[in-house]
């Protein structure tokens, strides 16, 4: 039986990934305190009231030492705690520590580009990438697929997935385009395809492109990983949990 094997979460999109043992979704909305904060950047108007598009926002494609965060968020506290190779940790609150993490990420990113300039916070819906609230869904056989094609292994974080499951299949989930699918306690509709970008050349452990991910996409005659899907009845998702087509 096909079974989620990852769970993960990015609670300040592109800045740091959490692994779960188990996450309880909801209708209608992305996974919870995944991207819930975003960093707008300082030719960006975004201000937290509405989603926007992830041009508003300091992202991996432009800034590959982000890829290299990893992140702790405590939900209780309200801390998030990031971490990255070039730096000491940082435990901040996202709502008021903004100066603290701006001194922090700032020398992360490009000094050429618009620059970090403010943490903005969409709750529930948060600012993932599709213009509807989603869970990400990976299929460990497509990794694999990719890495054969590179003859390397390459970290499943390049793809910053939320939920993983594997199968024997490459490239089954695009065939569930559009249907149901359950997953532990939750049944998901599957939307989209994820079209990908420079962010998956970049390495998990080093914040360095040096993986040409897209082309070897390009080789199947796409830039797809993963799918985007919506939460249609909520409910647990735990690691070892099933993952079957409805």
């Amino acid at each position: 039986m096909t079974r989620v094997t990852r769970i993960l979460r990015y609670p300040l999109k592109s800045h740091g990934r959490e692994a779960l043992e188990q996450v309880d979704l909801i209708a209608g909305e992305a996974m919870p305190f995944d991207r819930i904060w975003a960093v707008a950047h300082d030719a960006s108007t975004a201000d937290g009231s509405i989603w926007v598009p992830c041009v508003n926002f300091s992202r991996v494609s432009k800034a590959p030492a982000l890829m290299a965060i990893s992140s702790r968020y405590d939900s209780e506290t309200g801390q998030l705690t990031l971490s990255h190779p070039a730096k000491a940790d940082l435990t901040f609150d996202p709502d008021t520590d903004v100066k603290a993490f701006l001194q922090w990420v700032t020398p992360l990113v490009p000094q050429n580009r618009a620059l970090p300039d403010r943490i903005v916070k969409l709750a529930g819906r948060g600012f993932t990438d599709s213009d509807f609230p989603s869970v990400t869904l990976c299929n460990m056989a497509s990794h694999r697929a990719v890495e054969e094609k590179m003859r390397r292994k390459l970290s499943i974080h390049r793809w910053r997935g939320n939920i993983w499951f594997d199968s024997d299949l490459p490239w089954v989930e695009f065939d569930w385009m559009g249907r149901d699918v359950r997953v532990g306690g939750c049944v998901l509709t599957l939307r989209e395809r994820t079209d990908r970008c420079l962010a998956t050349t970049a390495n998990p452990e080093t914040g360095q492109r040096d993986a040409d991910t897209l082309s070897v996409l390009e080789s199947w005659g796409h830039q797809d990983f993963s799918v985007r899907a919506e939460v249609k009845t909520g409910g647990p998702v735990c690691l070892g949990d099933g993952v079957e087509l409805l």
